[in-house]
């Protein structure tokens, strides 16, 4: 029977391109020429500390825009708002969004079956597998899920016939 998987997920090492070309970018800007601004990663967390809203802000584009040209979904990066760091200093994270939810995975079941196509949608962990008899009833259902906009940066994978 064909199926197919609807994953979000994030190319680490991609992400750590775009964050080596973001710190490049950054010692040879002017602007930020003789500024104290860092970029450190934890996993799924970016953290920036920069000295000022403006830098912080700036930094977050940068990293965006890296980002976009390696080939990183906008929406995979959730930008954090800027806080006071010891020393006069701004913080800000970036959060790289990788599963979908139970809630978003629900609403996508929900959805799927409000169209009447004769699919079944299953939630496992953080993906979902959609399975019908007919391959262009699932065809069908990758049309409809891109063309709502989840918040998340969705792939569909194991298409299986």
């Amino acid at each position: 029977m064909p199926s197919f998987d609807v994953v979000s997920e994030v190319d680490h090492q991609e992400i750590d391109n775009a964050l080596n070309q973001a710190r490049k970018e950054i010692t040879t800007r002017y602007d930020f020429k003789g500024s104290q601004t860092e970029i450190n990663q934890d996993k799924n967390l970016i953290h920036i500390v920069s000295e000022d809203d403006y830098k912080a802000k700036a930094v977050q584009d940068i990293i965006l825009s890296k980002a976009i040209k390696r080939g990183i979904d906008a929406k995979a990066l959730k930008m954090g708002s800027p806080e006071a760091a010891s020393g006069g200093r701004i913080k800000t994270q970036v959060e790289v969004q990788e599963g979908i939810s139970t809630e978003i995975a629900k609403k996508m079941v929900q959805e799927i079956k409000s169209f009447k196509l004769k699919v079944q949608a299953q939630i496992q962990d953080a993906q979902l597998r959609v399975t019908g008899k007919k391959r262009d009833d699932l065809q069908e259902v990758m049309g409809l899920l891109k063309a709502k906009d989840w918040g998340l940066a969705l792939q569909f994978k194991n298409f299986r016939d």
